[in-house]
């Protein structure tokens, strides 16, 4: 009797049945999932409708911000390719650095067989007054000077004699440290080349530049107690116009002693480092700027163009930013990297204004029809599930049973009344479905042989059973 519902259970059952009701509809331990399943059903619908507007409105507000967002976009490649000017000329920043030690004999004619516009290089001067190129203040980073002469790696380059500073090696650290992950490909001869190469004299660099390229040059001034600190500018100046070198292929950085420079260089370029306004800039005769890049704006390049000053710009490196330079208008820029740049035959990125603005409007049209689609979907969907309450789910679940089950509640219900006051037989606990035909025969065979068997056989037979 552990395992079913007892006798005194069954008419309850049948009442509820013929009543088509279902145990936990109306009453029992059930009776709290009902308004659960509503409420998760309906809780996205429960909110204010002052909330729900203001998410709506929060939520379209964000979308017409991103498709007006195109509008406030502005770039020097949105243009007309009719109005593109002319690619600019490219400087190579100390010669070619990524295929060879900068401020090499090397590193320059590699450049130059780029067909480069011209050639950036960092003067000073030596203890006995050759002038030399070198870049830092020491010989550390671009020589083998710990190696040859440890006791004077840390002494600034210019206070070394030029015999000295020509028995260091300034090619081997470009294979050791790879500044620019480019020394896997060099060819075998070149890497030969490299480990041979040493410090580059102004006058070596003039003699393979003179007629090949522009150079533009910058003076480091050597220490306070330096021989020849005061003279330094005229005996760089004194070896430029010995060589023989075209005046007009020189970019003059220095901005001391100009009016000097002018009167006995007057074809020289002038050039400034320094930031300033293009009246006073011609004021000083200046020509040229020679600026970083995040420098100045393209406004300020129409300016500078409308007054007839040339900018150069440095240190560009990547052809994004080339083309975005390209597109803007620059004359010139000073690069790493010029044996790739010259190969660039366009902006990367170049689009007509209307282009781009029918692009922009295709895709704010498409992405309006997906989001009014995706609202117009999820409304129908929401609009279904709303049209269920808690008990018409729960009795949708009743109205499940199957008609066998109904049968088998009817039968249980005819043979308690049949058997009351009778002894009921183990076989009469089983309530499961396939069972039941043996709990039929047993309690045929326990009754009196005087009718009640087959009347129990005839209520059977109306089942279906």
């Amino acid at each position: 009797m552990s395992h079913c519902r007892g006798a005194a259970d069954e008419p309850a059952l049948a009442a509820q049945d013929r009543a088509g009701g279902h145990p936990g509809i109306h009453g029992g331990g059930h009776v709290s999932r009902g308004p659960t399943v509503g409420g998760r059903v309906g809780g996205a619908a429960d909110l204010p409708a002052a909330s729900q507007v203001a998410i709506l409105c929060t939520f379209f507000a964000v979308v017409f911000a991103l498709y007006l967002a195109p509008l406030t976009i502005s770039s020097p490649c949105l243009m007309e390719k009719k109005d593109l000017g002319p690619k600019p000329s490219l400087i190579g920043h100390r010669g070619a650095p990524m295929l060879a030690p900068e401020h090499t004999l090397m590193s320059f004619r590699k450049a130059l067989e780029q067909k480069l516009y011209g050639l950036q290089a960092d003067v000073t001067i030596s203890l006995d007054g050759v002038p030399f190129l070198m870049h830092d203040a020491t010989l550390r980073r671009t020589t083998n000077v710990e190696e040859q002469f440890p006791e004077l790696a840390r002494r600034p380059a210019s206070m070394l004699n030029w015999t000295v500073l020509q028995r260091l090696n300034a090619g081997q650290w470009f294979l050791k440290t790879d500044p620019f992950w480019t020394a896997s490909s060099l060819s075998p001869s070149d890497h030969r080349e490299v480990q041979n190469q040493s410090i580059c004299s102004l006058a070596e660099l003039l003699e393979l530049a003179k007629g090949n390229a522009t150079l533009l040059l910058n003076l480091r001034d050597p220490p306070r107690e330096h021989p020849y600190r005061g003279s330094f500018l005229n005996i760089t100046l004194e070896a430029l116009l010995r060589s023989g070198f075209p005046q007009h292929q020189v970019m003059w950085l220095p901005n001391r002693q100009r009016p000097f420079v002018r009167k006995v260089a007057p074809g020289f370029q002038q050039t400034s480092g320094s930031k300033e306004a293009a009246a006073s800039l011609r004021r000083g005769h200046i020509q040229r700027l020679n600026l970083r890049y995040t420098q100045v704006s393209r406004q300020e390049l129409r300016d500078y163009a409308s007054w007839n000053l040339s900018v150069n710009l440095y240190t560009v490196n990547a052809p994004w930013l080339f083309s975005l330079l390209w597109c803007a208008g620059v004359p010139s820029v000073t690069s790493d990297n010029a044996h790739t740049l010259s190969q660039v035959p366009s902006p990367l990125w170049i689009m007509p204004p209307d282009e781009y603005c029918l692009m922009w409007v295709t895709a704010d049209l498409i992405s309006f029809i997906l989001i009014t689609g995706i609202f117009v979907l999820q409304k129908w969907r929401l609009g279904g599930i709303r049209s269920y309450n808690p008990e018409q789910i729960m009795l949708s679940a009743a109205v499940r049973r199957t008609s066998r089950d109904v049968s088998i509640m009817k039968e249980k219900l005819i043979f308690s009344e049949i058997s009351d006051g009778m002894e009921v037989s183990d076989e009469l606990s089983v309530c499961s479905d396939n069972s039941y035909d043996t709990y039929a025969n047993s309690a045929t065979t326990s009754v009196d042989p005087r009718g009640i068997g087959s009347r129990a056989k005839t209520i059977t037979d109306r089942s279906g059973r």
